[in-house]
């Protein structure tokens, strides 16, 4: 295996020197009477002129954070949040989400559970031919797979006509109302 600076590692006919094989974090082995040091000069340092003095001892001023100028803005955007999600609006698409999502899930867990039961406490009756080959296990799991596409097709049918409009009405509405705070910037 090659190393990225494309040096052989090691056995490479010769002595291997001790900075082919540094990996540029820390101090690096010193080489010869004068002693340098080979560290990489961009391992756990300031970027040039951030956090410099400009040539006194003196402490660096703090660089300002950037979202401070936007604290408020940001708390009110915050409160915004927690109007919509009390809002009747957004309870009434809460509240048509569970009435689908929770009655699917029960049956969908009754279905599979079913399914696995029978297949372990009853084998004889799974292994009972419908069609040539075909056994009520095979018919069963396909049956898993369709339920699925069938489920998936349901729920995004009841979406589309049931919440996709009010949550975008929703969704509008918030950012609207997150743009009066900012100042008409989004």
């Amino acid at each position: 295996m090659q190393p990225s600076n494309a040096r052989p590692r090691g056995g490479g006919g010769g002595a291997e020197s001790p900075v082919g094989s540094h990996d540029g974090h820390g101090p690096a082995p010193a080489e010869g009477p004068e002693r340098v040091r080979y560290d990489d000069p961009w391992y756990d340092a300031l970027a040039s002129g951030w956090g410099e003095s400009a040539g006194t001892d003196a402490p660096a001023s703090a660089v300002p954070s950037a979202r401070q100028e936007h604290a408020a803005p940001a708390l009110a955007a915050a409160e915004v949040y927690l109007e919509v999600q009390r809002s009747a609006a957004f309870q009434e698409v809460r509240r048509r989400y569970r009435r689908f999502v929770v009655p699917a899930v029960a049956v969908f867990l009754v279905w599979y559970l079913a399914y696995v039961v029978t297949a372990t406490t009853a084998p004889g009756l799974m292994a009972r031919p419908v069609a040539g080959a075909v056994n009520v296990a095979m018919v069963a799991g396909l049956g898993q797979f369709l339920t699925t596409f069938l489920f998936t097709w349901a729920y995004a049918r009841h979406a589309r006509l049931r919440r996709d409009r009010a949550a975008l009405e929703l969704r509008w509405d918030t950012q609207e109302l997150t743009r009066g705070i900012r100042g008409g910037v989004s």
